[in-house]
């Protein structure tokens, strides 16, 4: 991958870093400014400590789950490298984080598996400090086990709290104590901190937090906390800094985009904030996730519609096509709904990319539940699903509802789900099969020497020859074969005469 291998800091912040390093005591009131000035700690002690070792100190981060994740995962890698480390390509290193997902049981046990591998690491390197932090952290019975048993992870913070990282890691430097910092809630939300972005054309841009709808099989709630958004204002000024450092396409990121601004002193719709977006210069693209079909609105159809930046990409998750699973899963909309949702959707936008995610297995699902979601999948046409195994978590209604259905049962009706997904998506992925597209370049191909990697505004991945020099532009390409969920194409001659 090609990264960007620099740290994205806004010149306010800039500022602040010189203000807190002449400062001899952190600012009382919490903000970016105190975090600043513990940053500016955490360089001095990184200093010291490479001057004892005669070597440079390292960091990694591994991030599981959201892109919301992989957004926070950005902030901390930038903290990091301002503080002095120096990214390693493995878990071999100074300082370890692991961002951490609970939405699945599965990411847990990756977790405890991940910490127990360390130990070869820990054995040539005594004084690496390991760092765990993000949603699972926010579960007391995994801080407990984490506490008795994983007593040399040496820091612990969770979702609320992500902002304070700087001052977190000043405290874990200078300690050899489990340091275990996790809070229920909070209000504040401190967005002025620097970030490495993984890519240098593209970035993640948080516009609200938390989530309200308490879906029954769902964690997040729970661990994100109620819903925040973030002053319009901030994020438009946000993305400007973003598209003067570069960056062409964002991804406006929240659990439910489409009820962004209902909290806010003066309201402001997702709509309305699309637009804003929309008249900033240098940003080509703009993306958005997740969207919850209960809220999404005919004024976004809209500005979707008459969008000439706004992709023509929707995730719109259904997780069942059963109206009774629905209602059991708190969903707030019918399998009809739904298909009316699709129907304007596709009207509006006729060649609308729609993706979903869908689970199996939900406590209660009959044969007749689950036909009810093969016929949805196979009415409405999806260019690909994420379709997932019902995880049980503990502390959701659903973890205690009767009839949860038996694992073979579950594993078979997913196995059948999913080729269905897999047929239809790969026939509508297909359509634009001898077309010329606009085809962002985000990587050099790593299975063909001399090919690119890029996607289409409908998210549909292209190969095709190129260089380095290409990535981060926007590409008219001729999509000449599809496979499956990707094509392989070539600069359409015209581009080539430009």
């Amino acid at each position: 991958m090609i990264k960007n291998n620099t740290v994205y800091e806004s010149e306010e912040f800039r500022q602040m870093l010189l203000q807190a390093s002449a400062m001899q005591e952190p600012p009382v009131k919490d903000g970016s400014l105190r975090q600043a000035f513990f940053l500016s700690r955490c360089r001095r002690i990184v200093g010291q400590r490479e001057q004892e070792t005669g070597r440079r100190m390292t960091c990694h981060v591994v991030t599981f789950g959201c892109q919301m994740n992989e957004r926070d995962s950005e902030k901390l890698r930038g903290i990091l490298t301002l503080a002095g480390f120096t990214p390693a390509p493995s878990e071999d290193a100074d300082f370890v984080l692991y961002n951490t997902c609970t939405v699945r049981e599965n990411a847990n046990v990756r977790l405890y598996g991940r910490l127990g591998a360390l130990s070869t690491y820990r054995k040539k390197n005594p004084a690496m400090k390991i760092a765990l932090c993000g949603c699972m952290m926010q579960e007391k019975d995994e801080i407990e086990r984490i506490r008795k048993k994983y007593r040399y992870v040496s820091l612990v913070f969770g979702t609320h709290n992500l902002y304070r990282f700087a001052e977190l890691l000043c405290a874990c430097l200078l300690s050899d104590e489990q340091i275990i910092d996790v809070v229920d809630e909070s209000d504040a939300i401190v967005e002025n901190l620097p970030c490495e972005r993984t890519y240098a054309f593209k970035s993640g841009v948080n516009i609200m937090f938390g989530c309200n709808n308490f879906c029954t099989y769902c964690i997040v709630p729970y661990v994100r906390g109620r819903e925040k958004s973030r002053d319009p204002k901030e994020i438009v000024q946000e993305i400007e800094h973003l598209a003067g450092d570069g960056v062409v396409e964002v991804m406006l990121l929240g659990q439910n985009v489409n009820s962004y601004g209902k909290g806010l002193a003066e309201p402001v719709s997702f709509a309305q904030l699309l637009q804003e977006v929309e008249k900033v210069d240098g940003i080509e693209r703009i993306r958005f996730m997740t969207s919850h079909p209960k809220d999404l609105s005919d004024e976004l159809i809209d500005v979707m519609q008459h969008s000439k930046k706004v992709c023509p990409h929707l995730h719109l998750p259904v997780q069942s096509g059963s109206s009774r699973l629905l209602k059991c899963m708190n969903r707030h909309y019918t399998k009809e709904s739904y298909l009316d949702l699709v129907a304007r959707l596709r009207k509006a936008i006729p060649d609308l990319s729609l993706s979903t995610d869908l689970i199996v297995g939900f406590p209660s699902e009959t044969e007749e539940d689950f036909l009810e979601t093969l016929d949805l999948v196979q009415r409405v046409e999806y260019d690909s699903a994420f379709t997932f195994l019902y995880s049980k978590r503990a502390g959701t209604p659903a973890a205690s509802m009767e009839d949860q259905v038996a694992d073979d049962v579950a594993h078979e009706r997913f196995d059948r789900l999913l080729a269905e997904v897999q047929r239809i998506g790969r026939r509508k992925s297909s359509r634009f099969e001898g077309t010329i597209q606009p085809v962002l370049v985000e990587d050099l191909n790593r299975q063909e020497e001399g090919y690119v990697t890029g996607r289409t505004p409908h998210n549909l991945v292209v190969h095709f020859p190129g260089d380095a020099s290409m990535i981060g532009t926007i590409q008219d390409v001729f999509l000449q074969k599809a496979h499956g969920f990707y094509y392989t194409g070539t600069v359409s001659p015209a581009a080539d005469a430009d």
